[in-house]
């Protein structure tokens, strides 16, 4: 059996695009309207849709706009005892980890939570940070984001910290961020099952979709929280925040801190509650079908 060219169908499906046009784009909203009416038409679906509208945002996207800001990223420091290293490792529930030493404002390198079963296999006292940290790489907060998705690609290096204009780290920005903004949100610790939308994380902690109904939310947490302007605990936000904040931005609400663990350039999606004190989920409502 022979093989399909490569680019066959991928030429084919561009030429049934172009031929579905009226007339040449003359700038970027048309070209998104013009594939907008060609996926109502049935000539890709609305995943490739929304795909093909994140490569084009993209290539107008800055570091800035996505990355983890200095003060949310988690540090582990060169001289931490092993146990206390795990420990952050496994309460963080991330992959990577900027190394510091006596310079708080010094990057050294990157540690891999995988690396730490070699801690579990060596014994506490064997184990050398140094020996495993790999090398940092610096990228300007000002860098596009489509010119940072092939350095990634090229160097098979999945994290870079990012530097302001006086060469002090800012924020940090992993492979996962920009291609979360092609393909959507990619499931990762926080995520919360499909039917949840309200999950408990310790005794003082919650995870939430910013999707909650207020009603739900307040029902939750004995909130009195206001739903004649807003339906959801999202739209709550952005009016406390008086715009759409970034991923890692915080914020007191009442006596709630709210932590914003996922939001792109239009919407929050996902949130970390903190209680003042410890509270347990209410009772199902048996009414409910």
């Amino acid at each position: 059996m022979s093989e399909q060219p490569q680019g066959g169908t991928t030429g084919r499906w561009l030429k049934r695009i172009t031929q579905s046009m009226s007339g040449e784009p003359r700038d970027l909203a048309e070209l998104i309207e013009d594939l907008r009416e060609a996926s109502e038409r049935g000539l890709f679906d609305g995943d490739a849709l929304v795909m093909l509208e994140g490569v084009l945002a993209v290539a107008d996207m800055q570091v800035r706009d996505i990355m983890v800001p200095r003060s949310q990223m988690v540090f582990v420091e060169r001289d931490e005892p092993p146990g206390k290293l795990v420990e952050l490792v496994v309460e963080s529930g991330h992959s990577r980890f900027p190394v510091i030493g006596e310079d708080r404002d010094q990057i050294l390198g990157i540690l891999l939570a995988k690396d730490l079963l070699r801690l579990q296999a060596a014994g506490d006292e064997s184990f050398e940070i140094r020996e495993y940290m790999r090398p940092v790489v610096f990228v300007p907060e000002s860098k596009r984001l489509n010119v940072l998705l092939k350095e990634f690609r090229r160097s098979h290096n999945h994290i870079a910290m990012v530097v302001d204009e006086y060469g002090g780290v800012c924020g940090l920005v992993t492979i996962e961020d920009v291609i979360e903004q092609i393909v959507g949100e990619i499931d990762d610790e926080h995520d919360v099952e499909d039917d949840q939308t309200i999950r408990k994380e310790g005794a003082k902690e919650f995870t939430v979709r910013a999707l909650t109904p207020i009603a739900d939310f307040n029902h939750y947490f004995g909130t009195a929280f206001s739903d004649e302007e807003y339906d959801t605990i999202g739209g709550l936000l952005m009016q406390e925040f008086g715009r759409l904040p970034r991923r890692g931005e915080t914020i007191q609400v009442g006596e709630l801190e709210f932590r914003i663990l996922r939001a792109d350039r239009r919407r929050i999606d996902l949130l970390r509650v903190i209680t003042p004190t410890e509270i347990e989920p209410p009772a199902p409502d048996e009414s409910a079908p």
